[in-house]
């Protein structure tokens, strides 16, 4: 089975559903999940187990304290952190998906922090949506998506 080598990044994620069944996904693609503290669940919180069902035992995870560690330990160039977010210019589509690419999410109710917004403008990139009564996507939902967008980019085969 081929492992891919990207990363999904949450960075302080709030609900431990999204998490659980985000880490379903990276079990299924042979994904590693980063994890960047503070969380707004206990990591061991039943909801995180049950949305990832008995998979979540077989998702690989590191945890960060914050982003500066995962900075300094990762050392991920520059052009290979690719943000998603709502509200930016750059479609999904448009991003420059890579191997070692990491994939990087913010909080379900905040986003990623103000300043990232500025430091990495050029990096952020938006699933689309076209009605007026939708505000953003759900998490997991948009991390499986770029997920798998990624995949078909770096020219995936089984």
């Amino acid at each position: 089975m081929n492992k891919t080598k990207f990363k999904i990044v949450l960075h302080t994620p709030e609900i431990p559903g999204n998490t659980g069944s985000i880490g379903r996904t990276c079990v299924a693609l042979g994904l590693e999940l980063i994890l960047i503290k503070p969380y707004g669940f206990d990591i061991d919180e039943k909801a995180v187990r049950r949305a990832g069902l008995d998979y979540w035992k077989h998702v690989s995870i590191k945890e960060y304290e914050n982003w500066e560690e995962f900075l300094s330990t990762e050392k991920p160039d520059r052009e290979k952190l690719l943000f998603f977010e709502n509200n930016v210019n750059q479609n999904h589509y448009e991003a420059n998906y890579a191997e070692d690419c990491y994939l990087i999410f913010g909080a379900e109710t905040k986003g990623l922090p103000k300043p990232f917004y500025t430091e990495y403008e050029d990096r952020m990139y938006h699933l689309p949506m076209f009605s007026e009564h939708i505000r953003s996507l759900n998490l997991s939902n948009t991390a499986t998506a770029v997920a798998y967008e990624a995949l078909r980019h770096i020219n995936y085969s089984k």
